[in-house]
């Protein structure tokens, strides 16, 4: 007899497991204590938005969630913080895999100088893939995914600096996509595009959690509203609140979430 997996019940309708689970985690730059006995749970093929203050901790439990993290100097962690139920900072679970089944996205774009399609096609490369016709067809669907594919078609071995900005920020996105991860980390991803990109992007995050989790950082309410499942509020350090979206921002709990989300400070 085999025993089903425990699932959670999310927005008294979907079914998700969960993919991170934080436990008591705490995070000191040196002496400077960033993050503050965490509880946060993440399910798949969920998005969830992390909202607060600037210097809450929002982008520092981000990096923490693939390690990232640990490239500053003087950093102390103790609690426990496990992916798909294994401690992420465990020797079985070499950092290099782990980022690669967590992709990350970044506030600036950030491609490499390269071609748009050496730019997706890198992760393959470097995973040791040589055939041509399999990283032809990844790059094609990754940009395809990205929703690039129409505007860069023709123009493939073209630099990929020479796309717009917005672009750019979809390219990134399908580099990350081409390696097949599980989850996509966005730090602020649309915050140095213009409206039309931003809305390009939001609505690719809704398309991407089909297949995949995503964790994005934003300062932007009008946004995690529109696209996130669920919603955690930092503040200090603290996770005050962590709820389905639609209950953060029309009933929160707790006071402090309450008087952000309606702009009484922050």
């Amino acid at each position: 007899m085999t025993t089903e997996p425990k699932l959670h019940v999310m927005n008294n309708a979907n079914w998700n497991k969960p993919v991170y689970k934080a436990d008591k985690l705490n995070l000191w730059y040196g002496t400077s204590h960033a993050l503050k006995n965490l509880d946060v749970t993440i399910h798949e093929k969920e998005v969830t938005a992390i909202i607060g203050p600037s210097g809450c901790g929002k982008s520092t439990f981000l990096k923490t969630l693939n390690r990232m993290v640990e490239l500053q100097a003087d950093v102390h962690i103790s609690g426990t913080l496990t992916y798909m139920d294994e401690t992420i900072f465990s020797r079985t679970l070499p950092v290099e895999l782990l980022r690669m089944k967590v992709g990350m996205i970044f506030q600036k774009p950030n491609p490499f100088p390269k071609s748009i399609f050496e730019n997706v096609a890198f992760g393959l490369k470097i995973q040791g893939v040589r055939k041509k016709e399999i990283i032809e067809q990844v790059v094609e669907d990754s940009l395809r995914k990205a929703a690039l594919w129409d505007e860069v078609k023709d123009r493939l071995h073209t630099p990929a600096m020479s796309l717009s900005g917005g672009q750019q920020q979809r390219l990134c996105i399908a580099r990350a996509l081409a390696v097949s991860p599980d989850v996509l980390l966005m730090d602020e991803p649309t915050s140095a595009l213009d409206p039309i990109s931003t809305h390009k992007v939001e609505e690719l995050i809704k398309q991407l959690k089909k297949e995949v989790t995503i964790v994005i950082v934003t300062h932007n309410m009008q946004q995690a509203a529109r696209i996130s499942d669920q919603t955690a509020f930092f503040l200090h350090g603290e996770m005050i609140e962590m709820a389905p979206t639609s209950v953060i921002f029309d009933s929160p709990s707790d006071p402090l979430t309450d008087d952000y989300i309606n702009g009484r400070f922050g």
